[in-house]
């Protein structure tokens, strides 16, 4: 089948700035923060396996250790940096059961990135406000423990990400409450030193389909306030990266598309690895310094690769991605970003990143 339609930057900012205008009157603005929790679901038998696959890989350390009924979850953090919340889902509702996997994801049906969960200073007016918008969330009301005020949405039908806020009730952070008790386990963080090299959560990156490109970034920009920055094309990948950001904070959410609907077996990368693994968060990047030393570190370790290091200081960043996590299916990405460099992505990396998911 001929390409039928192919993604346009000045229909999609014209949506944008709607969103914008919309934010304002609603009396959103304001309301939503930063990047707090990333909230990552895996099978029962693999919690401690995969989240010391985590440890083993970042430069995250355990934090603690907590229950949820009758599922556990630990919490992983980084300083500056969003926390990790590993966890289980045996009972209750699964709000990703209905969502179709790939032939390469079968075999872990309950893994996946869950939730982004993001700050929000006043919850019981925000989700008035998105409720009338038409927001469906996972629960009818706001979840209240004696740290915290939660909700969070249902998966979106553009990205199969689900979105969470939280409103902490004192102290930060405080994850342990009366409904997330703290569980009696702990895990040991490696003693490597190239794992110190390894910093901030910088950002993830979803796939899309090429006709939900639109919606799922106008449906982020609408639940938070982050703003769109740019787009880069890769048309010889049919391939589009794009890229949202918040002033001030260290988390971008990337979301990956197609050009377009393309004929068979003209797919391109992005859209092979939604048939194969389903739509999903597909990496997660974390700033690095000593790239160099920390890559040679990885690779003595075992981590294997997609890719060599790509990029250069001349031009501003260096990159690049792990083969995909045999506990999680989360690929990693290490990232340089060289001083003075004031862009978030260069078109050449882009294109060879984008070209490597192939291998998976």
């Amino acid at each position: 089948m001929p390409q039928t339609f192919r993604n346009d930057d000045s229909v999609l900012r014209a949506r944008v700035q709607k969103v914008v205008e919309e934010r304002r009157a609603l009396g959103l603005e304001g309301l939503v923060g930063g990047l707090e929790t990333v909230l990552v679901t895996v099978e029962s038998e693999r919690l401690e396996s995969a989240a010391a696959d985590f440890l083993n890989t970042t430069g995250y350390k355990f934090e603690t250790a907590l229950s949820y009924g009758p599922d556990r979850a630990c919490v992983l953090t980084h300083p500056g940096s969003a926390d990790f919340l590993f966890r289980t889902r045996t009972s209750g509702p699964k709000p990703f059961a209905d969502e179709p996997l790939g032939p390469k994801s079968t075999h872990l049906p309950g893994t996946r990135v869950e939730a982004m969960v993001f700050l929000c200073r006043d919850l019981r007016r925000y989700v008035d406000i998105q409720k009338k918008r038409g927001v469906r969330f996972l629960s009818d009301d706001i979840i209240r423990s004696d740290s915290w005020l939660f909700i969070q949405t249902a998966p979106s039908a553009y990205s199969a990400l689900s979105f969470g806020f939280v409103q902490w009730l004192g102290e930060p952070r405080r994850h342990v409450s009366n409904l997330s008790p703290k569980a009696d386990w702990t895990l040991p963080k490696p003693d490597a030193p190239h794992l110190k090299n390894i910093g901030v959560f910088d950002h993830a990156s979803v796939r899309v389909r090429a006709k939900d490109r639109d919606d799922a970034i106008v449906e982020f920009l609408e639940l938070t306030g982050y703003e769109f920055s740019m787009a880069v094309y890769v048309d010889n990948l049919n391939s589009i990266t794009n890229v949202a950001r918040l002033a001030n904070e260290p988390y971008a959410m990337v979301i990956t598309s197609g050009l377009g609907e393309a004929a068979a077996g003209q797919e391109g990368p992005t859209e092979m690895f939604i048939k194969n693994y389903g739509r999903r968060i597909h990496h997660l990047a974390f700033r690095t310094e000593r790239i160099e030393d920390t890559f040679a570190g990885l690779k003595a370790q075992g981590m294997e690769f997609l890719l060599e290091l790509v990029g250069s200081k001349e031009e501003g960043l260096k990159q690049t991605f792990s083969r995909p996590s045999k506990e999680t299916l989360i690929v990693n990405e290490y990232i340089h970003r060289y001083e003075g460099f004031d862009g978030f992505f260069t078109k050449s990396n882009v294109t060879l990143l984008t070209e490597a998911t192939a291998k998976q």
